[in-house]
């Protein structure tokens, strides 16, 4: 018992440290996990990037972020979600970005860009108002970054409704009204967009840009004549022009074909101010226009050498090849555009031409296969280039199998939905394409693409006439300029017998579209009014203009196989 009294104090001693040694390497071992479960959501999620299955990926990379307390984590997970737009998991990720590091501009407009894409205003007004606060005594700069954020995405009309919000406690700032303008004029509101400009201009007369857009107001409204006569007296009316209002001229000139006088402009701009890249690029598709290709040419290989506008000079220098059918040269200059508006067209071109022109599917497929690599803002889509080029070399399973996958990460694009009804179309699986058609119309009922879609099929395919009719009135009422709803509509009442009435649809259709669809369904209505020879007219002329039409070559052969 003696020898316990004495042990009992030192124990009491040792006890606590060993308990506090015990805890110490408890959250050894609790950080060590957190690590090791962080680095396997990586791993599977670069695992997942090697199959192409980027929500996996995403999810993973979300997961590994929710772990870390490491910021450039939170970070680089945020923005592989959000590029590839898997918008909850950019949510989530964006949060705790937020919550590791609170002072972060970049974290906030990833938050307001991602609650605005998920049609939460509130949230995403209140993220975007912290950044526009940030800007203290002026935060006009905010107010123009937000502007770019903004029109960079899909959703005009609630960028407009954002923008409007934002934009309520700064009455007296005229960028902000500027911002409004810019954004009402997206969604179309043209009288909103001149009141608010006109404002922006009374608070501030020396900003130039606020012309600029009225002068785009006053286009959009129709009024083209105005238009140009309100920049022709700015420039006019000014000692020393201002260079982007010569250009904005310019481009207004080319609408209307008047390029020599939109030359003169550009012209002007090069001799009075030096270094002024986007009037050598202008310059460089004037030109073009022109079919002056070896002017063009030197204009863009010198852009090329500026070091701006880099995406833009290798585009249109493979434009200018693919004219002169050098398509090795064509392929070499599309595959280097890998950035930007262009990128997609010119991966598609460029594909299109190996497989098709060079007879290189394999080498087509491998281009592709590099820009998802060397591009990965764009590896859902060019998973979507795959497929087409699939489907444009009649490897219609294979193209369907990459459309399936790409509507597991895009379960929102109704194109991609349409476009894998239509292959199964093509290949003679009817009722199974009838019936993707009416998942789209139930999922879109306010789509004039999938109502015509499902109304034509039906009057094409099928024998349910007043539906197909009910369908494309329907469509034709959301967009009655449409020259594809139009032609539908000429399309079902041919086969219903109307056939004065189906012609003058049909030709109006035509003079919208002169496309070799709409052609051909001309020449089968008027060969049924007996008007042969009119028939052979429309036909010979879509013929000249069209090249490889099977369709031509059908109604060709039904009509009128004995004339050469």
């Amino acid at each position: 018992m003696l020898q316990n009294c004495h042990t009992l104090p030192i124990l009491r001693l040792i006890a606590p440290l060993f308990f506090m040694t015990l805890m110490s390497f408890a959250q050894v071992l609790a950080e060590e996990g957190a690590l090791s479960a962080t680095n396997a959501h990586i791993l599977r999620a670069e695992r997942a990037l090697q199959l192409d299955e980027y929500l996996v990926a995403a999810i993973e990379y979300r997961k590994a972020a929710m772990l870390s307390d490491k910021i450039e984590l939170t970070r680089k997970a945020t923005h592989f979600c959000f590029i590839h737009k898997f918008n909850d998991e950019a949510l989530i990720a964006a949060k705790r970005w937020i919550k590791l590091d609170k002072k972060s501009d970049e974290a906030r407009v990833f938050l307001g860009q991602l609650y605005f894409r998920l049609d939460d205003l509130k949230n995403s007004r209140r993220q975007f108002r912290r950044l526009i606060r940030a800007g203290k005594k002026d935060p006009s700069k905010q107010f123009l970054l937000l502007v770019s954020y903004l029109t960079n995405e899909q959703y005009p009309k609630r960028a407009d409704k954002l923008m409007r919000s934002l934009a309520k406690p700064y009455r007296d700032l005229a960028m902000a009204h500027f911002a409004v303008a810019v954004l009402a004029l997206q969604a179309g509101d043209i009288e909103y967009t001149k009141e608010r400009v006109i404002r922006s201009m009374e608070l501030d007369p020396e900003l130039g840009r606020p012309k600029l857009l009225y002068a785009r107001a006053l286009m959009a409204e129709g009024k083209k004549d105005k238009a140009i006569s309100y920049l022709e007296h700015i420039i006019g009316d000014s000692a020393y022009p201002d260079p982007d209002a010569r250009l904005e001229l310019a481009s207004f000139y080319m609408m209307f074909g008047r390029d020599e006088d939109a030359l003169s402009q550009v012209n002007q701009v090069l001799m009075d101010y030096k270094g002024r890249d986007d009037a050598l690029r202008l310059m460089g598709i004037i030109n073009f226009r022109l079919d002056r290709l070896d002017a063009a040419w030197g204009n863009f290989q010198d852009l090329l050498a500026s070091g701006q506008y880099q995406m833009d000079a290798l585009f249109n220098l493979a434009r200018i090849s693919d004219y002169r059918e050098q398509y090795e040269r064509a392929v070499r200059l599309y595959g280097e555009v890998r950035f930007g508006e262009n990128a997609i067209i010119s991966q598609r071109r460029a594909s299109v031409l190996l497989a098709h022109q060079l007879n290189d599917v394999e080498s087509a497929m491998n281009l592709l296969e590099a820009f998802a690599e060397t591009s990965p803002n764009f590896a859902i889509e060019a998973i979507t280039l795959k497929a087409q080029l699939l489907v444009s070399l009649k490897r219609y399973e294979e193209g369907m199998g990459l459309y399936e996958k790409v509507i597991e990460f895009r379960p929102d694009n109704e194109s991609l939905f349409l476009s894998l009804a239509e292959i199964m179309l093509r290949i003679g699986r009817i009722d199974e394409s009838i019936i993707a058609y009416r998942n789209a119309v139930k999922r879109w009922p306010d789509s004039a693409l999938a109502l015509n879609a499902l109304g034509y099929t039906l009057a094409d395919h099928t024998n349910q006439f007043f539906e197909s009719e009910e369908l494309i009135r329907k469509a034709l009422v959301l967009e009655p300029e449409n020259p594809a709803i139009i032609d539908s509509l000429g399309w079902i009442l041919y086969k219903t017998g109307r056939y004065e009435e189906a012609l003058v649809e049909l030709r109006r259709a035509y003079e919208l579209l002169p496309d070799h669809e709409v052609a051909s369904h001309i020449v089968e209505v008027l060969v049924e009014l007996e008007q042969y020879d009119e028939a052979l007219q429309v036909l010979e002329s879509a013929e000249k203009s069209i090249l490889e039409s099977e369709l031509l070559k059908n109604v060709r052969d039904r009509y009128f196989s004995e004339k050469p």
